[in-house]
């Protein structure tokens, strides 16, 4: 009787996993589209998941959408402009270059840029003050310190 439980137990996480969405379709045309949609198009929820991999209630209702736009005829684009419309360019994993947009596309760039300005400068100040030598009396002080410690030894 335990390991009865205890099987139930171990099997119970791929049951959890099991309820899988199941659409039907009349045109395999639009069970094609509708599956690189859900699967192009980003949850809001998760983030760096799309709507086929996400299992949160705003992705299921976002491919229930979705379902719903392409069974009725809708194109990949207006399927796509309905989305950015309701939840923003943020549902996309590659947003248009707009001004909106601009920091999403050039801050990488920006970033990286500073960062190599930083270390071309510490790099820089680093060699400027190696290049640096000693004056001719600190120089006659340190010979005048290592003359010592050799007649020391």
């Amino acid at each position: 009787m335990i390991r009865v439980w205890l099987l139930a137990l171990l099997l119970m996480p791929f049951f959890a996993q099991a309820a899988i969405e199941t659409a039907q379709f009349d045109d395999p045309e639009q069970e094609a589209r509708y599956k690189q949609l859900i699967a192009e198009l980003r949850c809001l929820v998760c983030q760096n998941q799309n709507l086929a991999d996400s299992n949160a209630e705003l992705a299921q209702d976002m491919r229930r959408k979705t379902y719903d736009l392409v069974k009725e005829g809708a194109s990949a684009d207006d399927v796509v402009a309905y989305m950015v419309k309701r939840y923003g360019d943020f549902v996309l994993y590659r947003p248009p270059f707009r001004i909106s947009t601009l920091l999403l596309w050039v801050g990488p760039f920006l970033i990286l840029g500073g960062g190599v300005i930083i270390l071309l400068v510490m790099i820089r100040r680093r060699s400027q003050q190696a290049t640096t030598g000693l004056s001719d009396s600190e120089l006659k002080r340190a010979r005048a310190l290592l003359g010592e410690e050799d007649n020391n030894r």
